[in-house]
């Protein structure tokens, strides 16, 4: 029997992994160490129980050891989705898709990426995003409906890159 935490699988882009492992290199090789020596300075000043330097150290200790436990795992079990050209034309997790709005003139285009590395400000949405759902399995040409909490919105595939 799986356990919970390895029941969803992470999936990422090369470029996304990388980023991960830029962050996960960055919080244990320069914030643990500063935090460690802001942690021995304030206890130096003695009294712990009223010293707010040694309360927010820990604090941010805590976050920041969830934050590598947690960038670990993801990284442990993440799959690397394909860089190579698609050939079946279907959207997939990794496709880069332009598409463009009914009622509109503008192109649009998104990357179909996992959960943990959605970004719809640049143009990264979740696969399991309304936009995201809808898109999967479809071609260019297709129309697909999207229903958001504005309302019912049709998209057209323009491309599948």
């Amino acid at each position: 029997m799986s356990s919970p935490q390895n029941s969803e699988k992470i999936y990422l882009t090369r470029e996304g992994a990388q980023k991960l492992r830029d962050e996960l290199a960055y919080l244990r090789d320069v914030k643990r160490p500063e935090l460690a020596e802001r942690l021995r300075f304030a206890i130096q000043q003695g009294d712990l129980s009223e010293n707010a330097d040694y309360t927010a150290a820990k604090e941010e200790q805590g976050f920041l050891e969830g934050r590598i436990l947690a960038l670990e795992r993801m990284l442990a079990d993440c799959i690397i989705l394909d860089d190579d050209v698609q050939e079946s034309g279907e959207v997939r997790l990794g496709s880069r898709v332009t598409v463009i709005e009914d009622g509109f003139e503008d192109e649009e285009t998104f990357q179909i990426v996992g959960p943990a590395e959605a970004d719809p400000m640049n143009g990264k949405i979740s696969n399991l995003s309304p936009l995201g759902q809808a898109l999967l399995g479809k071609r260019a040409g297709a129309k697909v409906r999207v229903v958001t909490p504005a309302g019912v919105t049709v998209f057209k595939i323009v491309a599948v890159h």
